[in-house]
């Protein structure tokens, strides 16, 4: 459950200024994919959001932006919401903030959004503070888990039905390892979520 939905303890522990989770009247979710973009799998989730009318926010990796750039036009192209993961995808645990946060500026000037979401979720406190100073640091309320070999597609829908609420920020992931079990999760997922009531917003 840590990693899936993280307790409220450890929300405020760590990043109290930080969003994770934004409920609302009448109830909403918030759709984001991390790790972007790729060509195995973003223009495949660009076409499932497209047919449900449904728009996201993509925490793309520079490096990715840079190597895929039709890729990131097109998500661009398509209306959604884009949001800054570092250049590299690097860890802030193993980087001086100096370091990391020049990571995070070179990516930015790629992919031009005032919304970060530091990779693997873990910042060091001086790091929160100064990145907040420019962006609005946005974490997430449900991880399904579509990444993980140890699961199957039907693992990550239960994961969704089991820890989704109102206002979730829930998080997929546009890169293949995810290309498995996003293929069968992501529109049952969105199925369930609309039979439930929710509306999709972006951040």
């Amino acid at each position: 459950m840590f990693i899936e939905q993280p307790p409220t303890w450890f929300r405020r522990l760590m990043f109290q200024d930080s969003f994770w989770r934004i409920p609302s009247q009448p109830k909403c979710v918030y759709l984001t994919f991390d790790d972007g973009p790729t060509p195995q799998v973003t223009p495949w989730v660009l076409d499932v959001l497209a047919r449900y009318g449904i728009k996201a926010t993509f925490f793309c990796v520079g490096e990715n932006v840079a190597r895929y750039r039709a890729v990131f036009e097109q998500v661009k192209a398509s209306g959604h919401r884009l949001g800054n993961h570092t250049m590299n995808h690097i860890s802030a645990l193993t980087y001086e903030s100096k370091a990391y946060l020049a990571n995070v500026e070179k990516a930015n000037v790629l992919i031009q959004s005032d919304l970060f979401r530091p990779p693997h979720g873990w910042l060091r406190f001086g790091q929160a503070s100064l990145l907040q100073k420019k962006y609005r640091i946005i974490m997430w309320d449900v991880v399904p888990r579509d990444y993980s070999s140890r699961l199957n597609a039907q693992d990550v829908i239960n994961n969704v039905k089991k820890y989704v609420r109102n206002g979730s920020i829930i998080t997929f992931h546009d890169q293949p390892k995810s290309w498995r079990n996003i293929q069968e999760a992501l529109p049952a997922s969105i199925e369930y979520l609309m039979e439930q009531g929710y509306e999709f917003r972006m951040l």
